[in-house]
């Protein structure tokens, strides 16, 4: 009996052993498919880049070594920086007919919407520093452009006079140093400070001169999201229309009087304080004093039940794959 008791635990164990031994051989086996699968279906690419480049019609110098380095960098940033890139997209799809009416309206070329794009990735955003809204004015510049702020109003982050404010900085940055691309890294870094290191560097090329860290990026942030958003399937992204953020319907009502409260407004025009505000984001407080007496235009949702049935419905009359902005 202890005999058969013996053999029983010793083939019971040597069960186990060879349990033990098929499992570790499955499981680095399975390791191994894993990992040739992985090898076999996961494939990361160095985008190609372009052989010719401008922005606003000036030439990019793509001989220069570190030029096309620069814009490497930052396409593969972009490219591989999935959700921002996609958000952007999205949000594109929204904001871009309102920027682009408004930069041609002006004179200005429409690659300017990317540098609105880098800007603030079309959001209403507060920088560190304290700029404000989709082109991030400074308070003193937003106010040099006729940008209503206080503590009630910021009209920074209204689109439309954000917009038309710095088509006018624009201007007044391509009249001072006569090209658009140095217009654009003004945009970042400040008329005083560019105009600085082109006398210290006796140089009249954004390509050529050396700058800060930030500034010498920005233009090739701007020329990356360009490339990547006018030509979205080339660098991997396959967004339908109806995967975008339409434009949203609104109606407008105008209001003049005084120490208005937002709260009851949005109650007597059938809409949420939150939607008031989300329509209008240059509200920055739950009030409008309105001391002088002056007259706004606010938007307010077309159907406040049915505004979220009505966008999904525009898109899906649009499922094709969106062909670039």
């Amino acid at each position: 009996m202890k005999k058969l008791s013996i053999i029983a635990i010793l083939l019971s164990s040597t069960t186990l052993f060879i349990q033990l031994f098929v499992f570790s051989t499955q499981k680095e086996g399975c390791d191994d498919v894993y990992s040739s699968a992985l090898q076999d279906n996961y494939k990361i690419y160095s985008p190609v880049l372009p052989t010719t480049l401008s922005f606003a019609n000036e030439a990019v110098p793509m001989d220069i070594y570190y030029v096309r380095e620069a814009l490497d960098r930052e396409i593969l940033t972009n490219t591989y920086w999935h959700t921002n890139t996609i958000l952007i997209m999205k949000r594109a799809y929204r904001y871009f007919p309102d920027i682009e009416a408004i930069l041609k309206k002006n004179g200005i070329p429409t690659d300017f919407k990317y540098l609105c794009v880098i800007e603030s990735s079309l959001m209403n955003v507060t920088s560190p520093a304290k700029a404000q809204g989709f082109w991030q004015f400074m308070p003193a510049t937003g106010k040099k452009y006729n940008l209503e702020i206080n503590e009630e109003v910021d009209m920074r982050n209204d689109l439309k006079a954000a917009t038309e404010a710095a088509c006018k900085y624009l201007h007044f940055l391509y009249d001072k140093f006569g090209s658009w691309t140095l217009a654009a890294a003004a945009y970042n870094c400040g008329e005083n400070g560019l105009e600085r290191q082109i006398d210290l560097q006796g140089e009249n090329s954004l390509y050529n001169l050396r700058l800060n860290s930030e500034t010498s990026r920005y233009v090739y942030r701007i020329l990356a999201m360009k490339l990547i958003m006018q030509n979205p399937k080339a660098y991997g992204f396959q967004l339908r229309n109806r995967d975008m953020y339409c434009k949203l319907p609104f109606r407008t009502i105008t209001v003049s009087d005084k120490n208005v409260d937002l709260y009851q407004l949005a109650k007597d025009n059938n809409t949420s304080y939150k939607m008031l505000k989300e329509m209008n984001p240059w509200l920055i407080s739950n009030k409008l004093t309105n001391k002088n007496g002056k007259t706004y235009t606010l938007k307010l949702p077309v159907d406040g039940g049915t505004l979220v049935k009505n966008i999904r419905k525009a898109n899906d009359e649009k499922a094709q794959l969106i062909k670039g902005f």
